[in-house]
C-alpha cells in the first residue's frame, strides 16, 4: 500500500512545482510577503473576481454606503429586500477597500499602522457584515449563491496571507474533485446510449482541462495554453447532438432533448466552478440527480428490453 502524501507537500510533479491537497497535485505560487500592500493588492483582486461572478447592480460605491442602508433597511417586500440586501454588501465591501486603501497610503507615508487601530477594525467590521449578507446574493448564471467566494476578501484581511494561500489549495481541491465527480457521473449517465455515442474522451478532455484552468493565475503565461484548451473541451462537450432514428418515437425525441440539456447544463457548471475555483455543491447535488433520473428513464429500460431472451421459434 502506498504511503498517504501529506497536505501541504511540495514536490515537482511532471515539471511542474506543486502542493498537494486531499489526493490532488495543484500548482504551487509562492505568496507574496505579509505586508498590507500585498494584503490591500489581494483584497482588491478578490473583490473584483468576486464581482465578475455575482449577480450584476451591486457593485456599489463605498460612499453610498448610507443609502444602501437606508433602502435595504425601509423595504419590506422579501424579493426586492434580498436585492437591497446584495447592494448593501456590495457597499460595505467598497467601503471596506477605500479605508484599506487610506491605509496603505499612511504606512508608505512612515505611519505605523497597528492590528488593533481603529480604522482595521472598521474595516474588518464592513467586512464581516457583508460576509452575513452574502446569503442573500446570486451567483451570475442565477443558479447558486458562491458562499466560499463571498468570504474570501474577509478571509484575506483576517488571516495571514500564507494561511489564506492554504485555504485557496483546498478548495481548489475540493473543486477538481467535484470536477472528476460530474465527469465520471456523465460518463456513467451515458454508458450505453445509442444517441451519445464515444463521449468519454471528450469528458476526459473537458475534466483534464479544467483542472488545470482552476489551479492557473491569469499572470502566468502558461495561460495562453491552458485557457483555449478548456474553451475547445467545453465547446466540444456543448455543441455535441444526439443521433435519432430517422422516425424517432415521442420517447427518443425526449431522451434527446433532456441528454442536450443534461450536456449543456453540465458544461455550463463546470465552467462556473472553473472560474470561481471554488466548488458548487448544491448545484452539482442537483446535476448528479437529474443524470441518474435520466439514466433511469431513458438508459435502463432499453438496456433491460435488449437483455430479455427471445422467445422459441415458432
Amino acid at each position: 500500500m502506498s504511503e498517504k502524501i501529506p497536505n501541504g507537500t511540495v514536490a515537482e510533479v511532471q515539471g511542474r512545482r506543486c502542493i498537494h491537497y486531499d489526493g490532488y497535485w495543484i500548482k504551487y505560487y509562492e505568496p507574496p510577503p505579509e505586508t498590507l500592500a500585498a494584503k490591500k493588492a489581494l483584497i482588491e483582486a478578490l473583490t473584483r473576481r468576486l464581482f465578475n461572478h455575482v449577480e450584476h447592480g451591486i457593485n456599489i460605491p463605498g460612499i453610498r454606503l448610507a443609502e444602501a442602508r437606508a433602502a435595504y433597511e425601509a423595504e419590506t417586500n422579501p424579493e426586492r429586500k434580498r436585492v437591497n440586501g446584495a447592494m448593501l454588501a456590495g457597499a460595505l465591501f467598497n467601503r471596506a477597500a477605500t479605508i484599506f486603501t487610506k491605509l496603505v497610503e499612511l504606512q508608505a507615508d512612515g505611519v505605523e499602522v497597528e492590528p488593533d487601530d481603529a480604522l482595521m477594525r472598521e474595516c474588518g467590521d464592513y467586512l464581516l457584515e457583508a460576509l452575513d449578507l452574502g446569503h442573500m446574493v446570486r451567483h451570475r448564471g442565477g443558479d447558486e449563491g458562491i458562499d466560499e467566494l463571498w468570504g474570501e476578501p474577509f478571509k484575506a484581511f483576517s488571516q495571514p496571507i500564507a494561511a489564506f494561500y492554504e485555504s485557496r489549495y483546498v478548495k481548489m481541491a475540493m473543486t477538481m474533485r467535484d470536477i472528476d465527480r460530474i465527469t465520471a457521473t456523465l460518463t456513467a449517465t451515458f454508458e450505453g446510449s445509442t444517441q451519445v455515442c464515444g463521449l468519454a474522451p471528450l469528458l476526459h478532455e473537458l475534466g483534464e482541462s479544467a483542472k488545470r484552468k482552476c489551479e492557473i493565475l491569469r499572470t502566468d503565461p502558461a495561460i495562453f495554453h491552458v485557457w483555449p484548451a478548456f474553451v475547445v473541451a467545453g465547446d466540444r462537450l456543448r455543441n455535441i447532438q444526439p443521433s435519432l432514428p430517422p422516425a424517432p418515437s415521442t420517447m427518443e425525441i425526449h431522451e434527446a432533448q433532456e441528454g442536450n440539456r443534461i450536456l449543456k447544463s453540465s458544461s455550463a457548471l463546470v465552467s462556473h466552478m472553473v472560474r470561481a475555483r471554488a466548488p458548487m455543491p448544491k448545484s452539482c447535488r442537483e446535476l448528479i440527480d437529474k443524470c441518474h433520473q435520466f439514466r433511469r428513464t431513458f438508459i435502463e429500460p432499453r438496456l433491460r428490453k435488449d437483455q430479455q431472451p427471445y422467445g422459441p421459434a415458432g
